[in-house]
């Protein structure tokens, strides 16, 4: 069974059965087939939409879909993740923003950050020169600049924090 939560509002049940789906308990009848758009024709009880799904974080298991001009925010909660809740685990929580530190000694070419600033997995944070090869480090994590600990033009040892992310 999957719980979704729609907006914020009171789960649905999703339980898959040999006759199709049941939500909260009820058999329902429904179908979805991909469009050339990227979005998804949708027949549930005789009724047609068409949904496009805006937004997808896997981390946080949420999706946004837009279905004509209303956005739904849809949480989905797995057995999996229910059982790691009740026994004091969440996969979210055990998720910590690391701070970026230097693999090698090096030189700091360049500070591409500043704190209070919000960055995104992947986007570049700082530029470290060792073994005379360029390096560009890049955010692993979403995350906000908290602190940075070092100056363009200065010598870092193996291990030193370079960025503090919050």
């Amino acid at each position: 069974m999957i719980k979704a939560t729609v907006n914020g509002t009171q789960p649905f049940e999703i339980t898959p059965g040999s006759g199709g789906v049941e939500c909260n308990g009820k058999q329902t009848d429904w179908s979805a087939v991909a469009l050339p758009s990227g979005g998804f024709s949708i027949l549930m009880d005789g009724k047609s939409f068409v949904a496009q799904v805006v937004k997808t974080d896997r981390d946080a298991k949420t999706l946004t879909i837009q279905i004509a001009q209303a956005l739904y925010e849809v949480a989905l909660e797995e057995p999996m993740d229910r059982l790691l809740a009740s026994m004091g685990i969440s996969e979210a929580s055990s998720r910590k923003v690391n701070d970026i530190k230097a693999p090698m000694p090096g030189m700091v070419l360049k500070v591409l950050v500043s704190p209070g600033q919000a960055i995104q997995k992947g986007d570049p944070v700082l530029i470290l020169e060792a073994m005379k090869m360029e390096n560009v480090f890049k955010a692993t994590v979403d995350a906000v600049v908290k602190e940075v600990k070092v100056t363009e033009r200065t010598a870092v040892e193996k291990g030193e924090v370079l960025i503090v992310l919050e």
